[in-house]
């Protein structure tokens, strides 16, 4: 609700990105991306208060005994291009496995591929489509082990923003990317490298990993009219036993915990809200939503009308509780409107936010 009492509107989430803004190539090396850092405590409504700096220097904002909480899914070369009957052109984008051996899948074009339709691979592979499984998805029947697919026909899923192909796979990964399963990448951990990995770590600051598999909701613009009228898909996430004893470290000593990311912030809000390590989360954070476990976050600058749009401002409301939604709103797109004035560049292989 609005401090009017009325319900916030999508539209209330939205802003303007001139094309030149999309960053289209990755910063070399990762770390040499640029940093924005905004203070919640020092800013005020429509006013925030903002360092610029470059990502290697961000230990300079960080202290010993914080916890830096990382999310290690790493994405599937899950976009499949084919031909469908009659030569034309076809994709499937493999989003999670069903029980009975099945893919789940986003596939166009959908509407003119009937139950049983086709689509063959250039490796000779051919993908059976199967019934619509609801929120625009169908289910995929392949031929052989996915990974096997996905390995010799399989592209990384890069977002529909990014019309350049000229980074190598590897940069659409994080550097500590373990168990595959994500549709995309968890792109906020795309600026750390080994090395400042290892420098953080000489100097105190502790790192965990939780895996959340990143699903269709990162490709769905919200839907509706009002904010509360969307809903998220449901994705998979684990903490293992070493995390969970991290993050009771950490606050004993009262240490930060720093999220890595939106999908990293669902994973510790849901676990702070269920108290259940391991699951599936369709946890959709609006503001105002008190925040139980994450005291900074570390992202990227987000899509105008999406749900990241929403968490990153109910987290700036929550660090200044006196204001409403749409301050905090005004706080945070008068933060976006300064990088581009600055230069920074937006979304997946982008510039980098700290909200401390």
């Amino acid at each position: 609700m609005t401090d009017d009492g009325r319900r916030l509107l999508v539209d209330d989430f939205d802003y303007e990105l001139p094309v030149a803004g999309v960053a289209q190539t990755p910063a070399e090396p990762r770390d040499a991306s640029r940093l924005l850092v905004l203070d919640r405590a020092g800013s005020r409504p429509g006013e925030p208060a903002l360092t610029e700096g470059t990502f290697t220097d961000i230990g300079r904002w960080l202290e010993r005994g914080d916890l830096l909480v990382v999310n290690d899914s790493r994405v599937l070369r899950a976009r499949l291009r084919g031909r469908r009957s009659g030569g034309r052109a076809a994709e499937v984008l493999l989003l999670r496995s069903m029980p009975d051996g099945r893919w789940e899948a986003l596939v166009r074009p959908s509407g003119r591929l009937r139950d049983g339709a086709i689509v063959q691979l250039a490796t000779g592979d051919e993908l059976v489509i199967e019934e619509r499984l609801g929120e625009g998805t169908r289910a995929v029947r392949l031929p052989r082990a996915a990974e096997t697919v996905m390995t010799e026909a399989g592209e990384m899923p890069l977002p529909p923003y990014i019309t350049a192909r000229e980074a190598p796979d590897e940069r659409y990964q994080t550097v500590y990317a373990e168990p595959p399963g994500s549709a995309a990448a968890p792109t906020a951990g795309l600026h750390f490298t080994p090395r400042l990995l290892e420098d953080l770590a000489a100097a105190g600051v502790k790192r965990a990993t939780v895996t959340l598999h990143v699903g269709l909701d990162t490709f769905q613009p919200l839907a509706g009219t009002f904010v509360d009228e969307h809903h998220i898909h449901r994705e998979w996430y684990t903490v293992p036993p070493a995390t969970l004893a991290a993050l009771t470290a950490a606050r004993e000593k009262g240490g930060r915990v720093v999220a890595v990311g939106t999908t990293t912030t669902r994973v510790l809000e849901t676990l702070a809200r269920t108290g259940e390590p391991e699951g599936w989360t369709d946890l959709y954070l609006v503001p105002p939503h008190r925040f139980g476990a994450v005291n900074a976050l570390i992202t990227n600058f987000h899509l105008p009308r999406s749900s990241l749009l929403l968490l990153v401002t109910a987290f700036v409301q929550d660090g200044t509780p006196a204001i409403a939604p749409l301050a905090a709103r005004d706080t945070l797109l008068a933060a976006y409107r300064a990088a581009l004035g600055m230069g920074f560049r937006f979304y997946s292989f982008g510039d980098a936010m700290l909200i401390l």
